[in-house]
């Protein structure tokens, strides 16, 4: 008599997301998002610090501190966090749908985030310690195995965060406005060694100390995930039509708090106001706080700017930065190298050449932003994937049969 055997679960032939798949929001949103990612580590990178401000303005530096502040950092992280989560609900949907079991896509994403993780240590010891990579690769794996098959019973709590966070924001502020001393403390920001090593070898050394502190930190971050999660589980960017009311509040409400709140450190940047130490790390901490507000509200206003964009063909600005968005992963990467290769004295240098590294920063973020929509709408033409992101799904998926 022989012995039955159980049947080998069936081969997943679902690969990467094909292009006719693709909604506009998300991509949009990435690309997009892109920009203020390489507003804020520019900035980072050529003045060494986090964030990236000039700790002596003068003149239209008090205002473009005060821009940042407000509107770039510590907003474009979030939202970085927040379309992670997304895309993790949309890669499992996808393999769901073709037919994988549980396990299957389980597996899948363990092998995409555990991979998505040495890249994150690959970039942060070579290019650039504020690397995303890791920490996300990390969340993933944790998202995978503890939250993302459950049912909607568990994820209705991930909306909760807001209101915990707005309260903690309120908290804050009201503590803020009481103690609030005036002094002459200086804009509180952490430095950035490894960006001012004299030369490379140094440099990596440097970072090998800062990326494993700065990954610790983000892990938290998996909160912000776990409300992208929600919300591509309810499709909100996907099928913007069907939440128009709920994407304006987000919209307007998110970005009023994060605009409200990073009023104080915007203003203190800027050379505006003056405070003691106590205050001015309150005020620090006050901004970082509701930065998830502005990353939540922008992730809806790029929702309602898809609906409208959607009405009629993209045109070739739109078309650009979704294909940029497509290959988010790899326009990142070559930001970071590009960072590397302009602002370190090892390489071009080019804050000790120009009067203010703040403005140079600025016009190399926008210059290489600019480079990057402009390759992969190139690539887009092409029909061609990221360098980065085809590596990524031949680790992931194996390679083609």
């Amino acid at each position: 008599m022989t012995a039955q055997t159980a049947p080998a679960e069936p081969r997943i032939r679902r690969g990467p997301v094909r292009s006719t798949e693709r909604a506009l929001a998300p991509d949009l949103a990435r690309g997009a998002m892109l920009l203020f990612i390489a507003l804020a580590n520019s900035a980072g990178y050529f003045l060494a610090s986090a964030p990236g401000v000039e700790t002596d303005p003068h003149g239209f530096e008090r205002f473009y501190n005060f821009f940042m502040v407000e509107f770039i950092h510590a907003r474009a992280f979030p939202l970085f966090a927040i379309m992670f989560g997304y895309g993790l609900v949309q890669l499992a949907r996808r393999q769901a749908q073709a037919g994988a079991t549980p396990g299957q896509v389980r597996r899948v994403l363990l092998r995409r985030n555990g991979w998505l993780f040495l890249f994150g240590i690959a970039h942060g010891v070579l290019l650039y310690s504020g690397d995303f990579l890791g920490a996300y690769g990390l969340i993933g794996i944790a998202f995978t195995l503890l939250l993302l098959q459950r049912t909607d019973r568990v994820h209705r709590f991930a909306p909760w965060y807001l209101a915990v966070g707005g309260l903690y924001v309120l908290v804050l502020a009201a503590l803020l406005a009481v103690g609030f001393q005036s002094g002459d403390a200086a804009i509180p920001v952490s430095p950035f060694p490894s960006v001012e090593a004299p030369s490379y070898l140094e440099s990596v050394g440097e970072r090998l100390a800062e990326w494993p502190v700065h990954t610790l930190t983000l892990l938290p971050m998996i909160l912000m995930v776990w409300v992208g999660a929600w919300a591509g589980r309810r499709r909100f960017l996907e099928e913007p039509e069907r939440h128009l009311p709920l994407l304006r509040w987000t919209a307007f409400g998110g970005i009023a708090v994060a605009v409200a709140a990073g009023m104080p450190m915007a203003l203190l940047s800027g050379g505006f106001v003056n405070a003691d130490e106590g205050t001015a790390a309150a005020m620090k901490l006050l901004y970082e706080t509701s930065g998830f507000f502005g990353g939540i509200g922008y992730a809806a206003v790029f929702g309602l700017l898809a609906h409208v964009l959607t009405r009629k063909p993209a045109g070739t600005l739109v078309t650009a930065v979704s294909a940029l968005g497509q290959r988010s992963l790899s326009g990142y990467l070559f930001q970071s190298v590009a960072w590397l290769v302009l602002a370190t004295p090892f390489f071009l240098g080019l804050d000790d050449r120009v009067g203010s590294p703040l403005l140079v920063s600025q016009v190399s973020a926008v210059a290489v932003w600019a480079l990057t929509v402009w390759a992969a709408y190139l690539a887009h033409r092409r029909g061609y994937r990221g360098p980065a992101e085809k590596l990524l799904r031949r680790l992931t998926y194996g390679r083609k049969r």
